[in-house]
């Protein structure tokens, strides 16, 4: 029995059930004719069971129990873990003839991030993702992740690696599971948007933690991923239920600017666009990722309000604090849309922005 259990973890041989029985006969000194004549059953079916060609039903682990007297559990036990390591031992060899497919994903940065562990050989590692990522075969990857209904940015910049992104996508999803949502309220997210709003003047420590409650409580799980190599995401918006939205954000660029843009661009395609894709920011281009910046810009910072502080030239830090403070954001958010409309220089004023990424350690030492 505890070889049977062993072979299960290392199944470089499985020894059938039918080795105990031969063991157990032998020791009592009974043949196989006079065990099938005690059971019922024809000595031809005893031999099979015992070289393997039969498996143990739960009828025959009772006919079992009442011969040799070992409980029937042993016996349907015995023949499960058998089975199982069996199995085990098929889908190995199978697998390994696919470990070309984890070079696509970035396993190491997983394994370092915590996400995956470690094992000690190609086809565990292999084995692991899989678990991961929630599926049987890697072939089933490549119908569930590796081409999504995505409205992808595809950057001219960055290299973009399919693996990296879908490895960081599920972790996201893995992340909501475990977010409690109310149904999805399209009104109620609307406006909360405002509340969420002025959470920008807060610490990032505060409105790290604060902001996931809030907008759970209206049906958008919020969740945070460090990025991965070759995946490039400031941040992604899907529907993992038609009442349950998850808006993802990464630490890309580390400062509240653009983190607090992301969230609110992230936040357009959710009360704009269709629950049937997927919104991937950071990627690529196209009309629906225009109209979430112009829905991010228009909530942080209202058009007009924003065309009459660009005549109060030049920028300097005391205008754009007082600005700040009196339209309710935060002053890096400011500085980062002047950069971006290129009415300030890169270089400039960036002291005024706050590390989202100190924040999160904060966050995460508090909690």
């Amino acid at each position: 029995m505890n070889k049977i259990i062993k072979n299960q973890y290392e199944p470089d041989y499985v020894s059938p059930p039918g080795d105990t029985i031969a063991e157990t006969i032998e020791y009592i000194g009974m043949s196989q004719a006079e065990l099938a004549r005690r059971m019922g059953r024809p000595t031809k079916t005893i031999n099979e069971i015992i070289q393997a060609k039969t498996a143990i039903t739960p009828e025959t682990a009772l006919q079992l129990e009442r011969a040799l007297g070992i409980p029937a559990s042993f016996w349907t036990d015995l023949e499960r873990y058998y089975r199982e390591a069996l199995a085990r031992l098929e889908e190995k060899e199978r697998l390994a003839q696919h470990l070309a497919w984890t070079k696509q994903f970035p396993v190491r940065a997983m394994i370092n991030l915590g996400w995956i562990t470690k094992k000690p050989t190609p086809v565990e590692q292999l084995m692991e993702l899989l678990t991961f990522f929630g599926i049987a075969s890697p072939e089933l990857w490549e119908q569930l992740w590796g081409n999504p209904q995505v409205a992808y940015h595809r950057s001219k910049i960055f290299q973009c690696q399919p693996g990296a992104v879908s490895a960081w996508l599920r972790k996201g999803e893995l992340g909501a599971q475990w977010i409690p949502c109310v149904p999805y309220d399209a009104h109620g997210f609307k406006a909360l948007l405002q509340r969420i709003r002025t959470l920008t003047r807060q610490q990032p420590a505060h409105y790290l933690t604060e902001l996931p409650k809030l907008c759970a409580q209206v049906g958008v799980a919020v969740v945070y991923t460090p990025t991965l190599p070759k995946a490039p995401i400031s941040g992604a918006t899907r529907w993992l239920t038609p009442d349950k939205a998850l808006l993802q954000l990464s630490f890309r660029y580390e400062f509240d600017d653009t983190f607090w843009f992301s969230f609110f661009h992230e936040a357009g395609h959710l009360l704009k666009h269709g629950k049937r894709e997927v919104f991937i920011e950071g990627i690529s281009t196209n009309d629906m990722e225009r109209e979430a910046d112009e829905f991010a810009q228009e909530t942080l910072l209202p058009r007009h309000t924003y065309q009459q502080f660009l005549t109060q030239t030049p920028f300097t830090q005391a205008k754009i604090e007082q600005f700040a403070s009196n339209t309710g954001i935060a002053p890096g958010i400011v500085v980062g849309l002047l950069q971006k409309s290129g009415k300030l220089p890169h270089s400039s004023l960036n002291g005024l922005k706050q590390s989202v990424g100190e924040g999160m350690m904060v966050s995460n030492a508090q909690s």
